[in-house]
């Protein structure tokens, strides 16, 4: 495959969206973002921005004509609506289409409850599967890199509070699981663009680091120089209040239903091989070194 220079991202904003901008320009590539009518949200000057009306394929292929790849980042809001950027996508010819997964691995969790919270991820993957099956000019690339380190960290998902200096540990805490910073993710998303053939039509996992609660909280109680009182949780009641709040239509179990998948013991989540990251010309990170970030960024 052609290299190719010219990039859309979908979604720009939000935590994410910056660090795929970023990565993209410093790889060299021009980069244009097609954002709502509406949106007041302001971007680099390098950065050409295209308006459109993202509930029509017409207006989005217009503003697609001449982008070589999609870069889907639209967050939850924006999951089920994915198909509609991947026909306008093809009616412009673009060549390759990231969809928004860069969480946990979808193609994984296909049948489980956190599986049907993120069943329009999955639809998405299996459309562009279809998609690209039948036209073969046009490719794709699934990215997951497990939970975003930066956001779990401050947000309490991974189950450290710094106020009440106390660790949920969830089942015996000796879980492996993989989990990425918001750069590394970015840096991943052009190192896909860079390496085309390779990466055509694939499904691929990747990770800053892959650890166990137990020794994460090691590293933030050496860090802070503080000792966290350790409260057990069980995964099997997160799973509970799960259901219960799913009766409700409250989807905010999507956080419980996230804790019990990464943390719960023998669920096997964690990235096995870690090789594409040497193929996205991408490093592990350090994971004392961006916990002591978090720790500073911490609220």
């Amino acid at each position: 495959m052609s290299p190719i220079k010219k990039i859309a991202v979908v979604g720009g904003s939000g935590n994410l969206g910056p660090n795929i901008l970023s990565g993209l320009l410093l790889s060299g590539f021009e980069v244009t973002v097609i954002s709502r009518k509406e949106s007041k949200s302001t971007f680099p000057p390098e950065i050409t921005v295209k308006k459109v009306d993202l509930t029509s394929e017409e207006s989005i292929a217009e503003a697609l004509k001449g982008q070589e790849a999609v870069v889907s980042v639209v967050g939850t809001d924006g999951f089920t609506s994915q198909k509609i950027l991947i026909d306008a996508a093809v009616a412009a010819q673009v060549k390759r289409f990231i969809p928004s997964e860069f969480g946990i691995n979808t193609r994984k969790a296909r049948g489980s409850k956190i599986g049907g919270v993120l069943a329009a991820k999955i639809q998405t993957v299996d459309y562009l599967i279809e998609i690209s099956e039948k036209n073969r000019s046009f490719t794709w690339t699934g990215i997951a890199a497990g939970p975003f380190f930066d956001w779990n960290f401050s947000g309490h998902v991974l189950g450290f509070d710094k106020h009440s200096k106390t660790a949920d540990i969830f089942d015996s805490g000796n879980e492996p699981f993989s989990l990425s910073t918001f750069g590394f993710i970015g840096n991943s998303v052009a190192g896909v663009l860079k390496n085309l053939e390779a990466t055509a039509n694939k499904y691929i996992e990747i990770a800053s680091f892959t650890t166990t609660q137990r020794d994460l909280l090691k590293i933030i109680e050496e860090e802070t120089g503080s000792t966290f009182t350790v409260r057990n949780v069980k995964t099997s009641d997160l799973e509970k209040t799960a259901d219960e709040k799913l009766a409700k239509h409250d989807y905010s179990a999507f956080i419980e239903l996230l804790q019990q998948h990464v943390f719960g013991d023998g669920n096997d989540n964690a990235v096995k091989d870690n090789a594409a990251i040497s193929l996205l010309g991408l490093q592990k990170e350090d994971l004392r070194l961006e916990t002591k970030k978090a720790i500073a960024a911490w609220t």
